[in-house]
């Protein structure tokens, strides 16, 4: 891929995405990371001094003004090539409780930023994608010619829920996983591949000290698994390393 878009890049899986990214022996040409706050940035505005390809934006995704400014910036470096991936990966989880402690703001702020935001960028970026699509429209379906990875949860698996709770969390992420099939199937004629992804059980301050893999063991298989990616994953629900997951 010559360009790819990754939210949530100032820490945890984020900024772990940006390096195992900018690691592949062709990394992007540009490689745009957001982040909600310049200044505690650090270790991102550490590897953007170290490597012109990586693009550090200031952007809160709860200010929906500022999609098209960002937007503009992107299209502003990457012309005529327009955007080949948009990776949705921004997220929040709060505490665990059961249906008797819930909050509702609990439920409107998970739900604006796990699936409102990245509806709404997806949108945005619809046309740079487009635009991303149409270059490149002698490749099959993957990240190489236009993509939007969602980034959810096995947690928004209705299927797969055994241990209930967690009501905030797990709507939002089931509600993404039911925008991001709408996705796969609006899109599909402008072959622009659409998944979401379980990044796993990852040591973050999300997913907390107990959890079993490390952010660099499960971005690199992100990488990995999204590189592989063709039509026949188009709409799919993923895990980090390529398995299907139910819904």
């Amino acid at each position: 891929m010559k360009s790819i878009l990754i939210t949530g890049c100032n820490r945890g899986l984020g900024l772990g995405l940006v390096k195992a990214f900018n690691s592949l022996p062709e990394p992007p040409q540009h490689l745009f990371a957001t982040c909600r706050n310049l200044e505690q940035a650090t270790e991102l505005n550490d590897l953007a001094k170290k490597h012109s390809n990586i693009h550090v934006l200031q952007f809160d995704l709860k200010n929906f003004d500022e999609y098209e400014k960002l937007v503009g910036k992107i299209g502003d470096i990457t012309k005529d090539a327009g955007l080949n991936v948009l990776f949705n990966n921004a997220g929040i989880a709060t505490k665990s409780v059961r249906i008797g402690a819930t909050k509702h703001q609990d439920l409107i702020d998970s739900l604006q930023t796990n699936t409102v935001s990245p509806i709404m960028l997806a949108k945005a970026c619809l046309p740079l994608l487009k635009k991303a699509s149409l270059v490149n429209d002698a490749l099959g379906m993957g990240v190489n010619r236009a993509a939007i990875i969602n980034m959810s949860s096995i947690l928004g698996s209705i299927q797969a829920n055994a241990d209930g709770g967690m009501y905030a969390y797990r709507t939002s992420k089931a509600a993404l996983n039911a925008a991001t099939k709408s996705m796969s199937i609006d899109l599909r004629d402008q072959k622009i591949l659409c998944i979401c992804l379980h990044p796993g059980w990852v040591r973050t301050d999300m997913g907390g000290k107990n959890a079993p893999l490390d952010v660099t063991t499960s971005t690199k298989q992100i990488v990995d698994t999204i590189n592989m990616l063709n039509e026949s994953h188009n709409g799919g629900f993923y895990q980090y390393d390529g398995a299907m997951l139910p819904w």
